[in-house]
């Protein structure tokens, strides 16, 4: 959707128009819940990383990468429209493979792993949460899609 506006020279030029709002009906718990996820997992990833890196770096490193992702999707939900609609949903498919990679890995070689992570046993810790929003979040950003 465009708006034609004439500027002072006389020139019509295309702007464009309102921004699609993501957050409305069950969009509102997906953004919610993206909301918790980021500050759980940035607070987790800064106090682990500032008070016991040595212990367990790869986990917390990856604990620190699923708190900017959530964060950065939570962000493009509220933000709305076209473009940030689909940055969300390259971002629900990145992170749906990092649960899936991390928690399988997790699962596999445990000794890799001193410490959890926030996708560790595909988010068992997180009631399982990690796995099953970025799931929600794909159906609701293609249901979102003009």
């Amino acid at each position: 959707m465009t708006d034609a506006a004439t500027d002072a020279t006389g020139v019509t030029e295309e702007r464009p128009g309102p921004r699609t709002r993501l957050v409305h009906g069950p969009g509102v718990l997906v953004v919610w819940l993206y909301g918790v996820m980021s500050v759980g997992a940035v607070s987790r990833s800064v106090y682990q990383i500032a008070t016991e890196y040595e212990r367990a770096p790869l986990a917390y490193s990856l604990s620190a990468i699923a708190a900017v992702v959530y964060a950065f999707i939570t962000y493009t939900l509220v933000r709305g429209g076209e473009a940030a609609r689909r940055a969300a949903l390259v971002c629900c498919a990145a992170e749906l493979v990092g649960v899936l990679v991390v928690g399988s890995w997790t699962l596999a070689d445990p000794s890799a792993f001193p410490d959890a992570t926030v996708w560790s046993g595909y988010g068992m810790g997180y009631l399982f949460i990690p796995v099953l929003l970025p799931v929600t979040g794909i159906l609701w950003l293609r249901k979102a899609r003009r």
